[in-house]
């Protein structure tokens, strides 16, 4: 049914997102990443399910926990790690880090450290589209914890209307920090709260990387077709706290593990040994191949020049 190139695509992206998080991490640890770093441990299949539905010059927005978005949109792995150790040749010159990655020419908008703040940026996006009548759809990447804010009921409702080409991927990792969903919401299941806005909606595993492309893949073809907007609640579960310095103790560890043992990187390594168009062989290729890649984007980070006080000053000046 799926070509081996677009099943090793997939998984290539899949581990690619886990790599760059745990080994970034370790970057944390040693003191080369400044600020805060939100993991997208155990999410990896949402990113790369939706992307891979996507056209190249589809609009995504993205939120706080936004690496694996940026690489499931093509984003250059160098200048990612460039930016989350502050150094010039980054995306955003190394002004931004983890939260605030942008890259305009894949049509990423951009991350941001406000929850909710994609939403209305994305439903933005869709207007314009419409407005130019293009051929595009923009997609807002966003959490459980967002669906509370105003703006997602607004920018629902305001998509609604005008009919507009936007797809809301609702990413419930099942905590806004440390608060489950069933404790800030009557009903936890947040796809349900489209029927007051008559729009459509549904519920994907967001621990299959498949299941999410062929429900994104459809909604998508809808908001193209003039039937939009559209919402996926992609369910799924992080792999430890809000952040690296959260242990997540109010995690409970047999929800954790039972998530754990789904673990989207997993089955999607078994989903491409199974189909038969690649052998272990392979794969462990594959594998050995984005490590590397890995290591030289350290590299490249590590020996580029950070913004010299003159150009801060620059900047400064012309905002």
């Amino acid at each position: 049914m799926y070509s081996k190139e677009f099943l090793t695509n997939l998984y290539r992206q899949l581990f690619t997102i886990r790599i760059f998080e745990s080994r970034c991490i370790q970057l944390y640890r040693k003191g080369l990443i400044r600020g805060y770093f939100h993991p997208y441990l155990g999410e990896e299949a949402i990113a790369v399910g939706v992307c891979a539905a996507l056209k190249k010059n589809d609009y995504i927005t993205s939120t706080h926990r936004g690496h694996g978005h940026c690489i499931a949109r093509g984003a250059d792995i160098n200048r990612m790690v460039a930016e989350l150790l502050g150094k010039k040749t980054g995306y955003c010159r190394g002004l931004g880090g983890s939260m605030h990655i942008a890259d305009h020419s894949g049509g990423n908008i951009g991350a941001n450290g406000i929850v909710g703040g994609g939403i209305p940026l994305g439903t933005g996006a869709a207007l314009g589209i419409s407005i130019r009548n293009e051929d595009r759809v923009s997609v807002v990447f966003t959490s459980d914890g967002a669906t509370n804010n105003g703006v997602f009921g607004e920018s629902l409702n305001l998509a609604a209307i005008w009919n507009l080409p936007l797809l809301i991927v609702v990413e419930n990792n099942q905590y806004a920090v440390s608060t489950p969903i069933d404790k800030s919401t009557r009903e936890p299941d947040i796809y349900k709260r489209c029927i007051g806005y008559c729009v459509d909606s549904s519920v994907v595993d967001g621990n299959d990387v498949l299941e999410v492309y062929e429900q994104a893949q459809k909604a998508v073809e809808k908001c193209r077709s003039g039937k939009g907007p559209i919402l996926i609640e992609a369910k799924t579960y992080r792999h430890g706290g809000h952040h690296v310095n959260d242990p997540g103790h109010y995690m409970p560890k047999e929800q954790l593990e039972y998530y754990k043992s789904k673990d989207p990187v997993v089955k999607g390594r078994s989903l491409l040994l199974e189909s038969g168009a690649v052998s272990e062989k392979e794969i462990v290729s594959i594998e050995e191949t984005v490590k590397r890649e890995f290591e030289e984007a350290v590299d490249f980070a590590q020996e580029s020049p950070e913004m010299t006080v003159d150009e801060f000053r620059a900047i400064g000046e012309v905002y």
